[in-house]
């Protein structure tokens, strides 16, 4: 199956599961506290639905057009837009009838269940399929350091020791915890040994996002040669394929930038260390000004991550663990939605369906769907006319001040709400044509 058609079955899957709960939020604290749900839809009906059903005072559907969902409450000025209910007295089953904390409770409903479906999502893969973890001693090589991070003291061959004085059970996240962590200290120890705890600016994960490197630290690689020329000076010097290259001239080789030839041929001779089969040696090759080393070489990463499995109760605890850190990662990296660069990377649902694995993955799926219900959950709490964040706040301002926005006043927040959002939701989706087309 085409890979872009087994993405969008899984977005269309996760949208789905997480709309019909988030709307299970509002509707159920609703019907607990006796006020009446007029309709319960996935998908938007915009002039019809796919399917309908009325059991009781509700109707069920199933809309068209896929942007989300809703629940009608009888009595509440919401995205159908639908003021002829307001202009009738206030009946007992109304929303705008029920005090203001059981309306508060209603309108928290979808948000709290995402965050909580999210979290278990997490327990559950915990449990499930267990993780893996990748401490220091597992990567032995090190890390090559980007400029940025050579201006703040990490070095080629650095090995992370601890984080705020807190060790890592797996060191490839060290560039989330750079870039939106914030971390005070970084304890490494150089190639040569020596252990420096390193200071980290505060702006440091602002500065790595406006230069775009979002990977400072990268894993070091052993250079594997894969192929000679014929008569080049690394074949003279009798190195063969499959040879690790380790060090030149008693430098480390982290890499093939390491092996950059214009440096290289102004140089009389390299004594190289190299690896074959299990075998050190060391060979002298004479570059010559008119030619490169004389081979191909590949990248091979030294890391042995370790897969553990989890018992219940480590899976709820980690897992909640993961879901926290998920919903910090996510708000911390919003702050960069308002610079320019930032706004460049909003993305639509091309950007949603890409999380998703392009074979059929059912851990994958998971982990992208609780990803999904986590961000869903931080974007429906943003304090905006149209979204739950935006009932929210006026509730907030009536519980405070004692009075309700007049319904003309929440008729226009909710009306300018729903263009904002709607503006919003092409400007996402026109940046992922954007980069469709020109392969941004």
């Amino acid at each position: 199956m085409d890979p872009m058609l087994v993405k969008g079955i899984q977005l269309l899957l996760s949208l789905s599961i997480l709309v019909v709960l988030h709307e299970l939020g509002h509707f159920i604290p609703a019907k607990l506290f006796k006020t009446k749900v007029e309709k319960f839809y996935l998908f938007f009906d915009v002039n019809f639905s796919l399917f309908k059903k009325k059991i009781g005072e509700t109707e069920y559907g199933i809309g068209w057009l896929p942007l989300g969902g809703y629940v009608k409450i009888a009595g509440m000025i919401d995205e159908s837009m639908d003021t002829e209910q307001m202009k009738k007295p206030p009946q007992p089953w109304e929303f705008r009838s029920k005090p203001a904390w059981q309306r508060l409770i209603i309108m928290l409903g979808g948000v709290t269940v995402n965050i909580i479906v999210g979290f278990l999502i997490y327990m559950m893969l915990l449990f499930v399929w267990g993780k893996d973890i990748l401490p220091t001693q597992d990567a032995p090589d090190g890390m090559v350091a980007s400029p940025i991070a050579e201006a703040i003291g990490f070095q080629d061959g650095d090995q992370i020791l601890k984080v705020d004085g807190k060790v890592l059970d797996d060191v490839s996240q060290i560039n989330r915890y750079l870039f939106l962590r914030s971390p005070k200290t970084v304890e490494v120890r150089h190639a040569n040994g020596r252990i420096e705890q390193l200071q980290i600016p505060d702006d440091f994960g602002t500065t790595l996002f406006e230069n775009g490197d979002l990977f400072p630290l990268t894993f070091a690689r052993k250079v594997v040669i894969d192929s000679l020329y014929p008569n080049a000076p690394v074949a003279l010097a009798g190195m063969q394929v499959g040879d690790v290259l380790l060090r030149y001239d008693g430098q480390n080789i982290y890499g093939l930038a390491d092996l950059n030839s214009q440096i290289l041929r102004k140089k009389d001779s390299i004594v190289f260390d190299l690896q074959r089969q299990g075998e050190t040696l060391q060979k002298v090759v004479y570059p010559t000004a008119s030619s490169t080393l004389g081979f191909l070489g590949i990248e091979k990463q030294n890391v042995s991550p370790t897969h553990i499995t989890l018992n219940l109760s480590e899976s709820i605890e980690q897992g909640f663990a993961f879901g926290y850190w998920t919903l910090f990662d996510y708000v911390a990296q919003f702050k960069y939605i308002f610079t320019k660069k930032g706004a460049t990377q909003v993305g639509g649902f091309g950007a949603i369906g890409n999380l998703f694995p392009d074979t059929w993955d059912w851990e994958g799926f998971w982990y992208s769907t609780a990803l999904i219900s986590i961000m869903l959950a931080f974007m429906n709490v943003l304090p905006i006319p149209a979204l739950d964040g935006g009932h929210v706040m006026f509730l907030l301002y009536e519980m405070v001040s004692g009075r309700k926005p007049n319904d003309k006043f929440m008729e226009y927040a909710q009306l300018f709400g729903f263009l904002l959002l709607i503006s919003l939701v092409l400007f996402a989706n026109g940046n992922d044509l954007y980069r469709w087309l020109f392969a941004v």
